[in-house]
């Protein structure tokens, strides 16, 4: 096993060569690591969670990793007895759906693609930071929680019931896609919209707090400070948190519904299959080498033994639907997607604008990238995700290769 220091820019360059999964300790924790590359940002990171006194067992780092906020995204974090809102996020919940329909792509008409089903969809679902104009029927929003026991979501419900069935902003996307046998698929990439966001902010500064006054070992300037069980405030933020990951399970599946109504419209013989539902940011209470721990996902998916999953691609780039393998050593988990090579600054001051469009364009790809700003979700921000899926051979097997058609960003 090889050992690295809480130091480990001399090691950066080996890093970078690595292909199989990669075993060594930072500050006495073990780590695993299927990430290829990594920024010096989430090494950061990852160096200050190794630091952390609470860890289970090791810390599992996916081939998607790249710098968050607290924690890098596409860490993979099991702890005893304490909950970490950032090592969850503020878009708790997030995640990603998909649907196969038994639309023929080839039969579909540029026309009808245009201007029926994508002007359709824009129209059904408000984007970026818009919202519906009236709240949405409560059949819509998750059900058999106690609201009144739920601080942040008792207060922001009437702003919840507008953003349901909303994509929202930064790399969420609609894309339709089709599959090797040539069938149209539906993906969308979505969260909890502003709810999951309040909830996080608000626990995560509740929790600074208390471990200040508890005058604890965890730092804050590494932006994690932790809830433990039995402190009153765990339960409360664990509450917030479930309704957040059905909210935004709630939001993916009005999304999806309304866009099937506008394919259903454009093309009436149109029918679909089930739903394929994940969440990639968010902690729960799950049993592994024979105890139970609570472990944290963040940029990353759950891919138990069996379990179907996406794994999407950036702009313009392909997408898969997996079958976990159950790899305990990843605590039964996946990438969530690329994962990111630069950041947005850096995407908007160095990507070709024309080069980006003339990509797309020349794979006939339906897009809305048109300035500057939007190269920050162009795919040469992103890794490369055949690398991606390379890397974590045996985490999750492909069982579905799927090509962009349409993309709609928020």
């Amino acid at each position: 096993m090889l050992t690295l220091q809480a130091e480990i820019r001399p090691y950066w360059s080996d890093i970078n060569k690595w292909t199989d999964m990669q075993e060594f300790m930072i500050n006495d924790t073990p780590v695993k690591m299927w990430a290829r590359t990594c920024d010096a940002h989430a090494w950061k990171e990852v160096t200050n969670i190794c630091s952390l006194p609470f860890i289970y067992h090791h810390v599992a780092l996916m081939p998607d990793l790249h710098g968050g906020k607290g924690m890098p995204i596409g860490t993979v974090l099991a702890t005893n007895g304490v909950v970490i809102p950032n090592a969850v996020g503020v878009d708790i919940g997030c995640g990603m759906c998909a649907v196969k329909t038994n639309i023929r792509f080839e039969m579909v008409t540029p026309e009808v693609l245009r201007k029926k089903i994508m002007r359709g969809i824009r129209k059904q679902i408000p984007l970026g930071k818009e919202h519906h104009k009236q709240a949405q029927d409560e059949k819509y929003m998750p059900q058999g929680f106690d609201i009144d026991k739920l601080e942040i979501v008792k207060r922001r419900y009437v702003s919840a019931t507008k953003q349901v069935g909303t994509l929202g902003g930064g790399n969420h996307f609609i894309e339709l896609q089709k599959d090797d046998d040539g069938f149209m698929w539906i993906m969308i990439h979505s969260g909890s919209r502003n709810l999951g966001k309040q909830v996080g902010d608000y626990y995560n500064e509740k929790a600074d707090m208390l471990n200040r006054r508890w005058f604890s070992t965890v730092k804050s300037e590494i932006m994690l400070p932790f809830i433990p069980l039995r402190d009153p405030l765990f339960k409360e933020y664990w509450n917030e948190m479930e309704y957040c990951i059905a909210f935004g399970l709630c939001n993916r599946r009005l999304m999806m519904q309304r866009i099937e109504e506008v394919i259903a419209d454009a093309i009436p013989d149109a029918e679909f299959e089930p739903m394929i539902n994940i969440a990639h940011n968010y902690a729960a209470w799950e049993n592994h080498f024979g105890e139970n721990c609570i472990v944290h996902r963040k940029g990353a998916t759950h891919a138990r033994l069996g379990e179907i999953g996406i794994i999407p691609g950036s702009q313009g780039t392909n997408s898969y639907i997996v079958e976990g393998l159950g790899n305990p050593d990843s605590f039964m988990s996946c990438s969530h997607g690329a994962g990111r090579a630069m950041s947005r600054t850096e995407a908007v001051h160095t990507l070709d604008l024309e080069k980006e469009k003339e990509r797309l364009d020349s794979l006939g790809i339906v897009h809305a990238i048109r300035c500057q700003k939007d190269l920050e979700e162009a795919a040469s921000a992103y890794k490369n995700i055949e690398e991606v899926i390379a890397e974590e051979q045996d985490l999750v097997k492909v069982k579905v290769h799927l090509s962009p058609i349409a993309v709609i960003k928020g």
